[in-house]
């Protein structure tokens, strides 16, 4: 799939509320919250147009059982797609739309996630930053593999840097 980037639209988080209230409708109570994150959540920054939503739930092992409903509704099922514990659902074929991770509450993914998210909200520069690596990269790699592989160890910094600057907003609460 080509790479796309897009300066950042306020149209994202309503995208976000829209596709969270279907889903709500579609699993109900097993639903406990919804989480807009990746780049698609930081304001001003620059991303590929895909709502990253994660859905915290309260039982992994059920989520499989909406596929064929979720499925006849257009999106894809991708299983765990390489992170155990997570079911993956993706919205809008080649012109992708969402990407649907769900969780069980308490993974340890989840807040791998949203912490970066938070930093990235709370560091306009490294938001920055993070674009002009993003624009870069989608410069020379044209497809989302080669993309996506480019920036792994930009982000695997990133996360880190997140998780010093969360491990000092807990030592400075204490």
């Amino acid at each position: 799939m080509q790479v796309r980037l897009s300066e950042y639209t306020p149209d994202w988080p309503r995208r976000f509320e829209e596709e969270a209230a279907y889903l709500r409708d579609v699993y109900g109570e097993l639903i406990l919250r919804f989480e807009h994150f990746g780049s698609t959540s930081v304001p001003g920054m620059k991303a590929k147009p895909v709502i990253d939503m994660m859905v915290i739930v309260r039982d992994i092992t059920v989520v499989d059982d909406y596929n064929p409903r979720m499925i006849a509704a257009g999106y894809d099922a991708a299983g765990e797609w390489g992170i155990p514990g997570r079911r993956l659902l993706r919205k809008g074929g080649e012109d992708r739309t969402h990407h649907i991770h769900f969780y069980e509450d308490g993974n340890p993914q989840i807040d791998r996630h949203l912490v970066v998210r938070d930093y990235l909200r709370a560091h306009a520069d490294e938001a920055e930053a993070y674009s002009a690596i993003k624009e870069e990269l989608a410069s020379v790699h044209l497809e989302t593999s080669g993309y996506s592989l480019a920036k792994k160890a930009y982000v695997s910094d990133l996360e880190k840097r997140a998780l010093a600057w969360q491990s000092a907003q807990q030592q400075s609460s204490e």
